[in-house]
């Protein structure tokens, strides 16, 4: 898959202060930015890719210009129960079990509004409101860019994990941080900064278990806990 386009667009440069006190005329320039490479993922070898960059390094447009109806705008939230936002056809024991797939697994807060969660708790829900929809593949922009980065390696990890068992999904992760790539553990990855596409050997496909050291405030370590 190649591309190759050019955003542009006006901001002021300058300013040129008239003969009236407080009156100036800004100068508007035009400026362009192109983005050119490829992604050779026309195959079906693949299930979770991420496309990762600075800041300003065309993600978000590269990510909304290839898969313009995957990609996930948001999503509407009206009720004063997260459980009651999932589509209706769906049963409370299967909306729960999602959540936990995704690293949501907090019984009372599945009972609050989505206005009231953290915004961990937030990308969570829209992850697994995400996975829901009738479609095989998913774009998510700014995934884990509101968690703490720690937080952000277990949800990437838990996410990997709870798209892979929809055999007919696709995720591609869309960020800035590049802590969570071997935690997503993608089947190809995309840096902007490089424009390169790294594919992954078959190796490192394989989900394995991994252990985070649970440590009290006063550094008492309580052991293992297994993902």
């Amino acid at each position: 898959m190649d591309f190759d386009f050019v955003n542009s667009w006006s901001e002021p440069d300058s300013f040129r202060a008239q003969s009236v006190v407080g009156s100036f005329t800004l100068n508007d320039v035009k400026l362009q930015k192109r983005f050119k490479g490829s992604l050779q993922i026309d195959g079906d070898d693949w299930q979770i890719g991420i496309i990762v960059g600075r800041s300003g390094s065309g993600k978000s447009s590269i990510a909304k210009r290839l898969f313009p109806e995957a990609y996930i705008l948001g999503f509407e939230y009206s009720h004063k129960c997260i459980l009651d936002d999932f589509p209706d056809g769906m049963q409370t024991g299967e909306i729960t079990r999602l959540l936990c797939s995704v690293g949501f697994a907090s019984p009372p807060d599945w009972l609050k509004a989505y206005s009231c969660l953290s915004q961990g708790e937030k990308m969570r829900v829209d992850i697994a409101r995400a996975l829901c929809l009738d479609q095989k593949l998913i774009v998510f922009d700014e995934f884990t860019s509101v968690v703490d980065r720690e937080v952000a390696k277990v949800s990437a990890y838990a996410i990997s994990k709870a798209v892979r068992r929809q055999k007919d999904k696709r995720f591609i992760a869309v960020t800035c941080h590049y802590d969570v790539v071997d935690w997503l553990e993608p089947d190809w990855v995309f840096n902007t900064d490089t424009m390169e596409f790294i594919k992954k050997k078959e190796a490192t496909q394989q989900l394995t278990s991994q252990f985070i050291n649970a440590t009290l405030p006063y550094g008492r370590s309580l052991g293992n806990i297994t993902i």
